[in-house]
Parts: C-alpha cells; sequence; structure tokens
C-alpha cells in the first residue's frame, strides 16, 4: 500500500481529497495547519474528518504565518463579503496567505520524505476558487520539480515525490458530488473564512459563496449552517 500525505484543511475540498485517495488504496497520513487562521474553525473540522475517514494518523502543526500578517484571513483586515462571480475572478484577494501553500507543500515533502511516502495530494482547484497563485497547475507542476530535485528521495531514487491535485479542473458542483460517492459528510466540513461562531458560517465571504453555489449546482442539499 502506497503511503500518501495528505493537505486537510478541514474544508470539502480536502476532505474529498482524502477520500479519493483512501478510495485508491492509499494509506493516507492527513496534515494540518494552526497558522494564525481567524477560522481556526477548521481545525476541528479536520481532526473529525481525518478521524472518520480513517487517516493512518493525523498531525497538526504550528506555523507562525500570522506573525507578519499580510492576508484578512492572518490579520485584523477586512474579509471580502458579497462579491460577484465577475469580482472573485477579477484580482487576487485580500483573503491570499502569502505564499501558503508553498510552505504547506515544503513541510508535507519533509514528513514524506520520513514516512518514504510516494505522494502529496492537496486539494488546490483551477475553476471554482478565488484566484490564488499557488492553486495554479502551473504552481503545482513546479513545485513537484521542486522535489525531485531538492529532495534526498529525487536525487537517490528512480522515482521521486508525486504532487497529486485530483480536483484541479473540477467545479465545486463536481467536487461535491465526488464527495457524495465516496460517503463524505459535508455537515462534517468548515469553510467560512469569517465564521460568526465555531458551528456557523457567514454565508457571504468568498468561500461562503462559492460553497452555496456548489451545492446548488450539484443540485444536493446544502448541510451547512449559514448565519445569513
Amino acid at each position: 500500500m502506497k503511503k500518501a500525505v495528505i493537505l486537510l484543511s478541514g474544508g470539502l475540498d480536502s476532505a474529498t481529497v482524502l477520500a479519493i485517495a483512501q478510495a485508491e488504496g492509499r494509506a493516507c497520513y492527513a496534515l494540518s495547519f494552526r497558522y494564525g487562521q481567524r477560522h481556526a474553525a477548521e481545525l476541528a473540522a479536520a481532526s473529525h474528518i481525518a478521524s472518520a475517514l480513517g487517516a493512518v494518523q493525523h498531525l497538526t502543526l504550528d506555523l507562525p504565518l500570522g506573525s507578519w500578517g499580510g492576508s484578512a484571513l492572518t490579520d485584523n483586515l477586512e474579509v471580502p463579503k458579497d462579491r460577484s462571480a465577475q469580482d472573485l475572478s477579477a484580482e487576487i484577494p485580500i483573503t491570499y496567505v502569502p505564499a501558503r501553500n508553498t510552505v504547506f507543500l515544503s513541510l508535507a515533502l519533509a514528513w514524506a520524505e520520513v514516512l518514504r511516502a510516494t505522494e502529496i495530494w492537496i486539494g488546490v482547484n483551477a475553476l471554482d476558487y478565488s484566484g490564488y497563485p499557488d492553486c495554479r497547475p502551473e504552481f503545482i507542476k513546479a513545485f513537484e520539480e521542486v522535489a525531485r530535485l531538492g529532495t534526498r528521495t529525487g536525487v537517490e531514487q528512480s522515482e521521486s515525490i508525486v504532487i497529486r491535485a485530483p480536483l484541479q479542473f473540477m467545479s465545486k458542483a463536481d467536487i461535491i458530488r465526488a464527495g457524495l460517492r465516496l460517503g463524505v459528510d459535508f455537515s462534517w466540513t468548515h469553510s467560512c473564512y469569517d465564521p460568526p461562531a465555531p458551528e456557523l458560517h457567514c454565508g457571504r465571504c468568498d468561500a461562503c459563496l462559492l460553497r452555496k453555489k456548489g451545492f446548488d449546482e450539484a443540485g444536493v442539499p446544502d448541510p451547512t449552517q449559514y448565519a445569513e
């Protein structure tokens, strides 16, 4: 059984990625980060998802990304609300956390080497997303080259660590359908950038709007508790 490190945020995308990896017969080691995010409620969701979907191990690391701010998710900046579909794709939003996926993938790569895992799975998406540069296919391809060039595994072995991003070209609706087929209960997941309470989604931030859109287009009930 191949070992795989799964980046698990606690959102519906990463939950679906974990379910896909499990369905493909991987021994899954889930990795989450407490990086100073205002929506730390996602970590409780990640813990529940890892347990419910049968991860071999779930590790949560503390990272001081909030030390320098620079994002509405880690600083005292207003989270954008009620943006139109056109606004979502117009520019990189203030909720972008500088170099977050680069940092996350680097640490996942280190753990993968220790575990002798051959894959890292990440739930980035290039269709229904908020315009983050580190969600693009070009970035994933480039980081895979970093993994080949900058690790003992890549230098000494014929097969380097592969970055798997199975959701890259799926709509949010397709991701939800895939998760449901694999037994994901999306009431476990948390997406909101600015939750008014740990158990609630605001219903108005970019993540909530994309979540609502996904369930609507998938034609399935949305189990999310929205404040508005």
